[in-house]
This record gives structure tokens, sequence and C-alpha cells, in this order.
């Protein structure tokens, strides 16, 4: 997707980080594998994007290891992380070296050979059907081919800089 610049000023960087702190999002964690190596990344920018075919939309950045594993497979999983999952939610945020990260939580993998975080609310594994580079990220549109979802289990946000769970603000 080009995007033209736009015809009025911007508001800077703090101004957007502190407007979008207002909007609660589910704590997501996108993996992806080739061959042995496993890399993966917290995210809150995901969305449902279509019914036909199931589709989601996550954005990762485009200099990221993990945008390249992905192009290069043709594939990611993602896990909408349970209210007691944030030690998942932080070790991926980068709390932990890379190498560690899959240490946190509990983790199978899908017949496509992509991480599977077990326990998640919801955990999807997607095939790729496009993408959109907008500069500094890349949009991928991943077709759902695979999931298992826990009812049981309530998501972890993420709104005004912190965790939250459904039963109100801690």
């Amino acid at each position: 997707m080009r995007l033209r610049p736009p015809r009025q000023p911007v508001v800077g960087n703090a101004e957007f980080r502190a407007a979008m702190s207002g909007m609660a999002t589910t704590v997501s964690v996108v993996t992806a594998r080739r061959g042995d190596e496993r890399i993966g990344r917290t995210v809150t920018s995901m969305l449902s994007l279509s019914m036909n075919p199931p589709t989601v939309l996550i954005s990762i950045d485009i200099m990221s290891r993990l945008a390249d594993l992905i192009a290069k497979t043709g594939g990611f999983s993602l896990a909408l992380l349970a209210d007691d999952q944030a030690a998942v939610a932080d070790a991926f945020a980068g709390r932990v070296e890379p190498e560690e990260r899959f240490n946190a939580g509990q983790w199978s993998q899908w017949p496509s050979g992509h991480p599977m975080l077990l326990g998640a609310v919801t955990a999807l594994d997607c095939d790729v059907i496009g993408s959109i580079e907008t500069g500094t990220h890349v949009l991928f549109a991943g077709a759902i081919i695979e999931t298992e979802t826990t009812a049981s289990r309530s998501p972890l946000l993420w709104q005004r800089h912190d965790y939250r769970g459904l039963t109100g603000l801690d």
C-alpha cells in the first residue's frame, strides 16, 4: 500500500501513543518457525479481517526477523493470551533474551510446524494469503487453517500501558 503524505501536520509520537493507549486490546503473540529457528513477538496490532475466507490481519515491523520469517515460510501462528499469561507477553515483548522466550508458557506445534501456545484463549495457525508494506510495517493477511479455542478462558488486555482483565481495572 502506498501511503501519500498527509495534507496537514500530524501529531507527535508521544501524543499518538497517549491517544492509542486508551484503546483496550487483546494481547497476542505471533510466532513462526523455519527449520530449527522459532521466533515470536508480542503484538496488539491484529484484527479479524474476513469470514470468507476466515482471515486475520497482523502488523509486524518490516525490519524484524519475524517479518522475514513469515515472508519466507508463508505462514504464522497467533495466540490470543489468557489473563494468566502475562509472563508470556512479557517474554515475547523483549523482557527476556530471544533464545529463552519459548521457556515462558507451554508450547506444542501445529501440523504446519509453527509454534502453538497451549492454554491460550484462542490459538490460530495461519497461511499468508496477502501482505501490504506500509513503510515501517508489513501487514500480513493470514487465512486460518487450524484453531484451538478455550471458551472458559478470559483474555489478557492491554490498556493505558498496563495489563488488564475483563473483571475491571486492576
